[in-house]
């Protein structure tokens, strides 16, 4: 492997998005003695404000783009929906993680299906729609079908559920944009693996996760996932391959996220995000190193840390709706869950809370992942999260 010289504390990097994934960046880095300048146009910005410096501006502003070129050894991104040619214009300059070429293909359903297909990776049967005739032409084997737009959609938005063509016909007219219809499939579970490749090629996993999802926002992270009689084990040990390669073939440095559908036994890719993950939050508290400092030490050239669970865990979403009881808005009561033994929680410092919104998250850690498990619902459930 190629020697990479590092860039060290108290060096000076840039980061791409101020949400809660960049927050927890932000902290990664302090805690390794680097200063972190976010470039974020949100004057609200949960990372910008723990961060060094916020610059409240668009992602393509220029005066911004050169600040963070010359005064930041580095600069990464916390969601891959920044525009590519943001990431051009940072790397003509200074050290930039992922590649534009990476955020660009993850960035697209239509580019990141048709990379998965000519790289021979499993997923599942796809068209790329980008006019009613493409519709018109899709195989009848894709309904029913999921309708998704090409950009811009995440935690179920920009997706209808299609029975038929006409109603497929209906769901992109209201769309109006490039989208993939994919064939909906019989899913026995979903998992995904956050690995970190660093920037001389090595590549780390952590533990794969379970994850269930309500309305297209991810609910309860489990890992490791659920013993099933079977090929499990062996899903698992494929689902790292997998992920392992996509990086590669994607030559992504940093950490990275891939979703798969596990339907009918069989394990199939969904999704690939070139940056931390909602699924891999458990690593703040189970793992020995987290995805937020493996992000920083590929970012830096360092060698990664430990990914090995300590202890296995059960991972709860916090969504805006909590907030809200009978149209009026109250903080939720944490004692509820800052009561239970081996809780650990997360609030991300959103200035306000909307239902669907991702506003913080806990996690529970035991020794048995059963117990875990269960000592997660019980707390989900007294927090006031129905089924």
């Amino acid at each position: 492997m190629p020697t990479i010289s590092p860039i060290l504390p108290p060096a000076t990097l840039g980061l791409l998005g101020g949400g809660q994934l960049g927050r927890f960046f932000v902290a990664a880095a302090h805690e390794l003695g680097y200063t972190v300048w976010v470039l974020d146009p949100d004057p609200h910005s949960p990372a910008g404000k723990i961060a060094d410096r916020h610059l409240q501006a668009p992602y393509e502003d220029s005066d911004a783009l050169k600040t963070l070129a010359e005064h930041c050894a580095a600069v990464t991104t916390e969601f891959e929906n920044v525009p590519a040619n943001t990431l051009e214009t940072l790397a003509k300059s200074t050290v930039v993680h992922p590649s534009a070429q990476a955020v660009s293909i993850c960035q697209n359903r239509i580019d990141e299906k048709n990379f998965l297909r000519a790289h021979g990776l499993p997923c599942g049967e796809f068209a790329a729609i980008l006019s009613a005739a493409d519709l018109d032409a899709a195989a009848e084997t894709l309904f029913p079908g999921i309708l998704k737009a090409a950009r811009f959609g995440y935690d179920g938005k920009g997706q209808a559920f299609v029975a038929n063509r006409a109603e497929a016909r209906a769901a992109w007219a209201a769309m109006n944009a490039p989208a993939v219809l994919e064939k909906r499939l019989k899913l026995d579970y979903e998992i995904s693996v956050v690995l970190a490749r660093m920037a001389n090629g090595e590549v780390c996993a952590f533990p794969a996760s379970e994850n269930t999802h309500r309305n297209g926002i991810l609910d309860v992270s489990l890992s490791p996932p659920r013993r099933r009689a079977g090929k499990h084990d062996a899903i698992c040990r494929e689902a790292a391959a997998l992920a392992e390669k996509i990086a590669v073939a994607l030559s992504c440095v940093g950490t990275m996220a891939v979703e798969f559908f596990v339907s009918e036994g069989r394990l199939l890719v969904n999704e690939i995000a070139p940056r931390p993950h909602n699924s891999g939050h458990f690593t703040l508290d189970a793992c020995v190193t987290n995805q937020f400092e493996q992000q920083v030490r590929a970012l830096c050239g360092l060698p990664p840390g430990s990914p090995r669970a300590h202890t296995p865990s059960a991972m709860v979403n916090l969504l805006g709706d909590l907030w809200y009881d009978g149209g009026n808005t109250r903080e939720p009561d944490w004692s509820k869950l800052l009561q239970v033994p081996n809780l650990a929680l997360h609030l991300y410092g959103k200035h306000q809370a909307r239902p669907g919104r991702k506003m913080g998250h806990f996690t529970v850690l035991d020794a048995d992942p059963q117990r875990a498990c269960d000592k997660a619902m019980a707390a989900r459930a007294a927090i006031g999260i129905e089924d």
